[in-house]
């Protein structure tokens, strides 16, 4: 089958494109065609060697993907051949990745795909959407009629936190880099958006909630500045962090213990696949009633994945400003 591995981590030209053998289910799997993967920051760290751990030689990159089961490994029950599916949770935990045209997940990370769905909507919401699934409402247990506030009203993560904030009844301010970006995010439902490259973030936050803060900041960033967060957040709300596991912020401790503040840290491939699955059984019904799309910034063919990576990596950690949502790679193509 063709792919895109790399046999030593790096930049992005580590990333090959080349023939690897068709893997075979083992116990608990099914083996997926793949027909569309999505690309993550998280991709990228492994892919760099910021994320400690062996790796198997060859690696295939990527964490999620849509398409149809193709085989079913010795005792796995949940999906029958022909089956379209979706997953997430490659690429991990010595985990091969979905960039290829084959990939065998563990049935407990699969989930069925939802009528009306295509593979690339598919895999782009995968990762992205269990991560502000777990956060929203395994963490921090959002409900209606909350304020909710995320920055990056556009990102991955972000443009799906908001849709999921609205689709509970709750109300969403977002932040933004530019206009275009801006009325994006009004689409998707944001009440509230503040450009922070020519506003006063905190002033807006502040006056959208008339001086009383908002319930729960979703943090989607590595956190730099927690006086900030603190000050906007109302008394005894819910601080969200899921990004940045190598920064060492100031931590303002009196005035976040004096508000009565909470903070919730998680990192998705670490929670068990029984929520997961909660979160996918959401994720599907949102979608199939059309309140939660995903944000694609750009495909690749599966032979162009290097270029995926450095579009990525420009945006994620050198912060370009040249991607707004997700990038797929299309295997068949």
């Amino acid at each position: 089958m063709k792919a895109a591995f790399l046999t030593a981590t790096g930049p992005p030209e580590v990333v090959e494109y080349g023939d690897l053998p068709t893997p075979e289910p083992q116990a608990g799997e099914v083996r997926v065609k793949v027909l569309a993967a999505g690309l993550n920051p998280i991709d990228t760290y492994i892919r760099a060697g910021k994320v400690p751990g062996e790796l198997p030689s060859p690696f295939i990159t990527g964490s999620d993907l849509a398409g149809v089961v193709e085989a079913v490994g010795p005792g796995a029950t949940r999906f029958q051949v022909g089956d379209r599916v979706w997953a997430s949770n490659q690429g991990l935990l010595g985990r091969q990745g979905t960039f290829a045209e084959f990939c065998c997940p563990h049935e407990d990370y699969v989930y069925p795909m939802p009528a009306g769905a295509s593979d690339v909507e598919m895999a782009a919401l995968a990762l992205v959407g269990i991560t502000a699934h777990l956060g929203l409402f395994y963490r921090v247990n959002l409900v209606a009629g909350e304020t909710v506030f995320v920055n990056g009203g556009t990102g991955g993560v972000g443009s799906t936190v908001v849709q999921m904030a609205k689709a509970v009844g709750a109300k969403v301010i977002c932040t933004v880099g530019s206009v275009a970006k801006a009325e994006v995010a009004r689409g998707f439902g944001a009440d509230v958006v503040v450009n922070y490259q020519t506003d006063d973030v905190a002033a807006a936050v502040m006056e959208a909630t008339g001086g009383k803060g908002v319930d729960v900041y979703y943090q989607t960033q590595p956190p730099a500045d927690l006086d900030a967060v603190v000050g906007m957040t109302a008394a005894y709300g819910r601080v969200v962090v899921m990004a940045g596991r190598a920064e060492r912020p100031a931590f303002p401790n009196g005035a976040f213990y004096v508000k009565g503040l909470s903070m919730y840290g998680f990192a998705m491939f670490n929670v068990p696949p029984d929520l997961q699955r909660r979160c996918a059984d959401d994720i599907n019904r949102w979608v199939h009633e059309g309140t939660l799309k995903p944000l694609i910034g750009k495909t690749f063919g599966l032979s162009e994945a290097a270029a995926a990576h450095r579009l990525q990596d420009d945006n994620s950690v050198g912060k370009a400003g040249t991607l707004m949502g997700k990038i797929v790679v299309l295997p068949g193509s």
